[in-house]
Order: structure tokens, then sequence, then C-alpha cells
């Protein structure tokens, strides 16, 4: 190489290359180069719930958000406990969706929920995401949508001063605070006005942080013009007599849902009316309480429990008054639900959607705080007045051209996108 007459060649070939501003951007390529991988790669999406599922409403809110998510190209990390239900089609093939059911030993709940919290933070160490949004309080958090009430406001208004010296009661203020204490950093999404008022009311959480939501309802909700058939085809498959008056109350959790103050409601009807009535639960939860207070009441035999089903519509249709007197609810979509199927509503000032029936006129609801008198005459007055019904029903349905505004999944995901994500 020394001696060969190439050399000068060699030498202005090297010059030339000098001039070529590219060989000195090796840096900056580089830069790019991960830049744009870092845009068009898939994003991962972790979602965190304790357990799933299918007929909750926080559950069906999950479901919704992560399908948008797959639809939208996210790959979908699901965190859970327990998932009680067959994984479909659709998400049993997509390549991009994958469950996580961290294996935690330990029989009481509280208990347990530590554990996974535990081992959720250990797996995503090794294997990091994009955004972690739970649907259950915890820490950890970068998102939080709010589908529960302020547990702190429900253990001073609504429990013992001794539930709060126990090991379930720190638990779940710990979790709590972990998302909603001024200094944590967690992104929260609410559904109503007055979880704000309350987490605030608290934990002093910063507004900056908290964004609200609108509801989601399915469009098979809604009334079709085959309604009366589907009515008169409920009511033949389950035995009911087509001028019976039935009173249904849709929501896993009965005690929350206030199951008890309906029952109690449908006893205490003039014994003529009670007698052409039907109360119709549909829910997750043990029955046999309520199955009891029904009996001593006198109605045992007027009472029809069933597990969460697939066919709601159908019950919406079916029925003549929604009854929901819950003692304290954060939503309440089935409130949302029964009014654009053009079902009559009587709920309770503390569900949070209960606004909707007033803004909608179409039902009643009681104020706080709750004296099981007024629901038993507002009951028993509804379900002698079927004009009243009738207008009520007209209400709702009108107001279900409202509902069309109700998109909460495309507005939770924009609103991570915004937060996460944005350029």
């Amino acid at each position: 190489i020394l001696t060969s007459e190439a050399r000068a060649g060699w030498s202005a070939r090297g010059r030339a290359l000098a001039e070529d501003p590219q060989i000195f951007r090796l840096a900056e390529t580089a830069a790019d180069l991960l830049e744009r991988f870092a845009t068009q790669r898939p994003r991962t999406l972790a979602f965190a719930l304790f357990k799933y599922f299918p007929y909750g409403g926080l559950q069906r809110d999950f479901l919704q958000v992560a399908r948008l998510a797959l639809a939208q190209g996210y790959r979908v990390r699901v965190y859970t406990l327990s998932w009680e239900a067959e994984l479909d089609d659709a998400l049993a093939r997509d390549p991009a969706f994958h469950l996580e059911l961290p294996a935690v030993p330990g029989v009481l709940n509280h208990v347990r929920y530590r554990q996974f919290a535990a081992a959720m933070a250990e797996h995503l160490a090794r294997f990091p995401v994009d955004c972690v949004i739970g649907f259950n309080k915890m820490p950890g958090l970068d998102a939080y949508y709010a589908a529960d009430a302020c547990y702190e406001e429900k253990a001073q208004a609504l429990r013992p001063a001794y539930y709060r010296r126990t090991s379930r009661y720190r638990l779940f203020s710990e979790f709590e605070r972990a998302v909603f204490a001024a200094e944590a950093k967690t992104r929260i999404f609410l559904i109503t006005q007055t979880q704000r008022e309350e987490f605030v009311r608290h934990y002093v959480t910063p507004s900056e942080r908290m964004s609200l939501l609108p509801p989601s309802v399915g469009a098979d909700r809604r009334r079709g013009e085959d309604w009366q058939t589907v009515r008169a085809a409920f009511r033949r498959d389950f035995g009911y007599a087509d001028d019976a008056l039935l009173l249904l109350q849709v929501g896993s959790g009965f005690v929350t849902k206030g199951v008890d103050r309906t029952i109690l409601a449908l006893a205490a009807l003039p014994p003529a009316l009670r007698e052409r009535c039907r109360l119709i639960v549909v829910g997750q939860d043990n029955a046999r309480t309520f199955e009891s207070l029904a009996d001593e009441s006198g109605v045992g035999d007027k009472l029809q429990i069933f597990s969460g089903r697939d066919d709601i519509p159908r019950f919406l249709q079916g029925a003549d008054l929604m009854v929901h007197p819950a003692v304290l609810e954060s939503g309440g979509i089935v409130l949302l639900e029964a009014l654009i199927a053009g079902l009559p509503v009587i709920t309770t000032a503390s569900c949070g959607f209960s606004h909707y029936v007033t803004e909608a006129g179409g039902g009643e609801v009681l104020p706080e705080p709750f004296a099981q008198g007024a629901l038993d005459a507002r009951v028993a007055a509804l379900l002698e007045d079927p004009a009243l019904r009738e207008r009520y029903s007209q209400a709702g349905l009108a107001f279900a051209n409202e509902a069309n505004r109700f998109n909460m999944p495309e507005q939770f995901l924009a609103g991570i996108e915004e937060h996460f994500f944005a350029c």
C-alpha cells in the first residue's frame, strides 16, 4: 500500500468523500431513525382492574375502551386477578391483545389486591409499557378511570367509626390516596361532577389533573320499531301476564344498588296493586339475603332474581318501571339505558347520573337523605298512573337523540393521547 501508484487516487477519493456532509451526521441520523421508530411502533397500553366479569359497569366500560384501543392500533395488555368469561374470538385471535393473570395467594380480597398491585409493578418493571391505565384505584397508575365513588366519602358517611381501624379500610384508603393525593401524578378521568367535589374535599386533588368524561350507552338499548313484539315475546317467554306490572332493577352489588329498598317498596304497595306486580332483579351478587327479605316481607313469590345476562334490552322493553334507589353510585349507566329504551325511571340523588333523569324528564329522582316512605309512595303513584308513565316514557325516548353525544371510549382515549403522547 505504501509503494502503490494508486495512492494518489485513493487520497483524492477520500478528500472528495469529505465533501459529503452526510458522513458527519451519524448522531443526527440515528436520532431521526429512533424518533421515527418511536412514533411508528405500536404503543402499548396496560389496563389494570381487580376482577373482570361481563356484567359489571366498570368492566363493561373497560372492555369498550380496550376494544377501541385495539381498533386504533394500540397493543393492549390487561392485568387482572380473574377473567370470569370466555375470550371472544376477536380478542383471542388478536396478537395485539395480551391477558396477564398474576397468581397471588390469599383468601381476603384486600390482601390479594395488595399482592396483585405488587406483582403487576414487578412485571411492568421487566416489561414496560407506554401508559398504565387503572379501572380500580391502586399505586403505579399513569391514568385512572373513576368508575367508583370516593371511598373515603363512603367510609366516613356510611360506615361505623371502628371500620376505619380495619386492615380493609387501610388498604383501600392507601390505594385511593396513591391516585388522588395532591402530590400524586396520576391523570384522573371522572364520570360525574360529584366525584370531583368529593375527591377535592378529601384529598385537595389539583383540578388540572382531572377531566370529566361523558357516559357511554350501547345502541342496542334504544327502543326499536318492533318494541311491542319484543315486549309481548318477553312476557310470554317468562310467563308474565300482559296486564302484570313489572318493576325492573339491573345492576351488580345488590346492597349498594338498594335492592332491599325496592323489595320493601313492593311490600308496601296496596294489596290490590301489589297482586298485579312482579319485581325482576338482574345482576351479579348473592341473592339469598334478598330472597329472605322478600319472604319475610310477604312478597317472596313476586321476586325473581337473575344473574347477569346479555339480553337486557328485552327486559327494558318488557318492564313497566325501572326502580334504582341506590345507596351510593358514582354513575348508574342503567338509568340512561332505561331512558333511551322508553322505560320510566325512579332513582335516588345519590346516583351520579340521576341528573340525566331530571334533564330528560323521564322519571323521578328522590332527594337525599333517603326516606323509604317517599320511595314507597312514589312507586305506588307511578304504578297507579299509566298516563304519567307514558309521559315519562316519551320524554326518555326524545332524550335518546341527546344520547348520541355519549361517546366515553373515544373521549377517554383522546384524553390519554393528549396527555401522554402529544408531541
